[in-house]
C-alpha cells in the first residue's frame, strides 16, 4: 500500500509554530483561543502543526486576538529572500522549540516580570556559569 499522505508546507508549519508561540506567551489556552474565533480546539492544534493551512481573514483574528501584528507570524520564516541557511535555521528552530516548552514559558515569564535590568544581567550571567559547570 502506497501512503499519500502529503507534507505540511514549512511556511504554515513556521506560521501554526508562531500561534503557538504567542497564544503560550500570553498563557492562553487552544480552548480559549479556538473560543474567540468560534471553532473547536482541534482546529487550532492543526493549525499550530501546519496540518490545515491559515486563512488571511482567520490569520487576521488570531493577530487580532494575540495582540500581535500579522507580520509576527512570519518572522523568521522559511525561505525568505536573503536568508541565511544553516545554522541560523538550526538557532532559530532551537529558540522556537525551547520558548514551546514548559520550562522555556516558565522561565520567559518570570524573566519578564524581573523590572530591573541588573537583576536581569546577573540572572544571565548565573544561568551561562552553570552552563559551563554543565560542560566540564
Amino acid at each position: 500500500m502506497i501512503e499519500n499522505k502529503k507534507k505540511p508546507n514549512p511556511i504554515d508549519v513556521h506560521v501554526g509554530s508562531r500561534i503557538r508561540l504567542r497564544r503560550n506567551m500570553l498563557g492562553m489556552s487552544q480552548e480559549k483561543l479556538g473560543e474567540n474565533l468560534g471553532i473547536t480546539f482541534q482546529q487550532i492544534q492543526k493549525y499550530e502543526k501546519g496540518t490545515n493551512r491559515v486563512g488571511a481573514s482567520r490569520l487576521q483574528a488570531i493577530a487580532s486576538i494575540l495582540s500581535v501584528p500579522v507580520s509576527f507570524f512570519f518572522e523568521d520564516a522559511p525561505g525568505q529572500i536573503g536568508e541565511a541557511k544553516g545554522l541560523a535555521e538550526d538557532a532559530t528552530t532551537f529558540v522556537v522549540d525551547f520558548l514551546n516548552s514548559t520550562e522555556g514559558i516558565q522561565l520567559n515569564r518570570a524573566f519578564a516580570r524581573i523590572s530591573q535590568p541588573k537583576v536581569r544581567r546577573k540572572i544571565i550571567d548565573l544561568v551561562k556559569a552553570l552552563a559551563e559547570e554543565d560542560v566540564e
